[in-house]
């Protein structure tokens, strides 16, 4: 055996690259899903995703599936009902409430259960990242997380028994009453115009946050 052959090194296969852990936005933003900064979360991508995002994954009648974008408008609306009041900050807390999704969809309950921690994970930090860009604290004080949750569930409840085929007896079971006073017919928007609409509650509730400057305030002589 010739000697130098012996000496001669070994080639080592080229190292795979690192899987891709980012996803890039309509509005240019690339957003990294393990370590999300605020820098990259816009409300444009955020109505835009949660307008094409299905709830009960698309288990419902009409032409349209309801949206997670027009879910979270009646969430907002319910959570004011519930507590008349209710600061603008914590309301904008209520719209996005789930708004996460826009990066990991509408995974119905069970799924998440079967997930387990590492889901839970992953979407704190998105929603930790999401309320710093909007001007919120990055944990939701228990009290209001309460009554986003009940809201949540009220509008569940309104769901299942008018769009996914609940009898009113197994929603109860699943949901609980919506709250005395509180009554919607459920019309299941077009994305274009579901997603119009969040970004609209955005403004208004960021302007009365004193977030944004209120429409007067782009006017000048």
């Amino acid at each position: 055996m010739d000697a130098n052959a012996a000496r001669k090194p070994t080639r080592r296969p080229a190292a795979k690259p690192a899987p891709r852990a980012w996803q890039r936005m309509l509005s240019g933003r690339r957003l990294d899903l393990l370590d999300p900064s605020p820098f990259d979360i816009e409300i444009e991508d955020i109505a835009h995703g949660l307008a094409r995002v299905a709830r009960w994954n698309g288990q419902t009648i009409g032409e349209h599936a309801f949206s997670v974008a027009q879910h979270s408008c009646v969430v907002e609306e319910i959570a004011a009902h519930i507590r008349p009041g209710l600061e603008p900050k914590w309301r904008l807390a209520a719209l996005l409430h789930d708004a996460s999704e826009y990066v990991i969809g509408d995974m119905i309950s069970p799924f998440k259960a079967a997930l387990g921690v590492s889901y839970k994970a992953f979407e704190a930090r998105l929603e930790d990242a999401i309320h710093v860009r909007f001007g919120l604290p990055a944990k939701t004080p228990l009290e209001i997380k309460k009554l986003i949750k009940s809201a949540d569930k009220a509008c569940a409840f309104l769901e299942a028994t008018q769009l996914a085929g609940f009898t009113e007896t197994e929603a109860l079971g699943f949901f609980g009453a919506p709250p005395v006073g509180y009554d919607l017919t459920i019309d299941p928007l077009p994305p274009a115009q579901a997603q119009a609409r969040y970004v609209e509650r955005y403004r208004i509730l960021s302007e009365a946050m004193g977030v944004l400057p209120g429409p007067d305030a782009w006017h000048t002589e």
